[in-house]
């Protein structure tokens, strides 16, 4: 039989067959992904292929070849990774100014990553109703900033509504992996746009500031318009992964841009003499928050560790 993987647990599959039934499942013993050390061999968005057993279970014997995914290293410091979600057709990336913060590091990471397997984002900017003046000017420059840079924002209150109808016409007929920090307002903001969802919600933790994990396994909920919105546990940072020192340029956007006029091919962007890029940072063409997330990142390739955002 064959059927998608609406949901993991962790030590159990849940997957919607192409016939309609649900069925949960296990992965056979000896199944692993060629070329992926991954801390489970499948993610939600997978299509597979399952073999019934008399107890009305069964297991997962194959997996179709994916179009895209999002993957992040395991938060262990091993190189093992974990595949968040496969097939995409977008990811929404939630952010908040305040309550928690989220840092400039860790949406270019998250960029970067969606940038090196094929997935366009969204970035949400959640919580605005809660922001001050000032802290909306700062917002509005962030969104400046990205979306100069070619990412679609829209900023939005999960809590009072705001948004939500502009969000919604972007999720019809899409598979949609919703990512962020814990705290940043994902239930909430599920809850908004699928009532019957039910999403737990839980009130960030006053002593540091940081979100509680109300979520504790990846799903994909059905949207009544059609198209799949994938809920997954807050994310506290973002390690990419298999992706080499030559490559990272080409996954932020713009300096990948003026990297083409550098004076050498091989240049990383750091010292080099006839840099085009250091000269695009000193006349404000790319913004010293996205080129230290790129020296942060370069960083991870000579000491391998895993990340934490800040």
């Amino acid at each position: 039989m064959h059927g998608l993987i609406i949901r993991n647990t962790g030590s159990w599959y849940t997957v919607k067959t192409d016939d309609g039934r649900i069925v949960e499942c296990k992965v056979k013993g000896n199944f692993r992904l060629k070329g992926i050390r991954s801390t489970s061999p499948v993610a939600v968005g997978d299509y597979v292929d399952i073999i019934m057993n008399a107890e009305g279970t069964a297991l997962i014997s194959a997996i179709d070849d994916r179009k895209n995914y999002i993957i992040r290293k395991a938060s262990n410091l091993s190189k093992q990774s974990q595949i968040i979600a496969a097939n995409l057709d977008q990811a929404l990336l939630i952010i908040t100014i305040k309550q928690p913060e989220t840092s400039t590091t860790f949406i270019d990471r998250f960029l970067a990553g969606a940038e090196a397997y094929r997935v366009p984002v969204v970035l949400v900017f959640n919580k605005t109703d809660l922001l001050n003046d000032d802290e909306r000017r700062y917002q509005q420059q962030m969104v400046t900033l990205y979306e100069t840079i070619g990412y679609p924002c829209i900023e939005i209150s999960a809590e009072t509504g705001m948004g939500i109808d502009q969000l919604q016409t972007l999720l019809k007929q899409k598979v949609t992996l919703v990512s962020g920090n814990s705290g940043v307002g994902k239930s909430t903001l599920i809850n908004a746009i699928i009532p019957h969802a039910d999403q737990r919600t839980a009130e960030i933790s006053n002593a540091h500031g940081t979100g509680m994990h109300t979520t504790t396994f990846s799903e994909m909920i059905e949207l009544a318009e059609g198209g799949y919105l994938i809920d997954t546990p807050g994310i506290k940072g973002f390690g990419t992964f298999d992706i080499e020192r030559e490559e990272l340029t080409s996954y932020f956007k713009e300096i990948f841009e003026f990297s083409k006029d550098c004076k050498f091919n091989n240049c990383t962007h750091t010292h080099e003499p006839g840099c085009a890029v250091i000269q695009a940072i000193e006349n404000h063409y790319i913004s010293v928050s996205r080129y230290q997330s790129y020296l942060n990142m370069l960083e991870d390739k000579d000491d391998s560790k895993y990340r934490a955002a800040y």
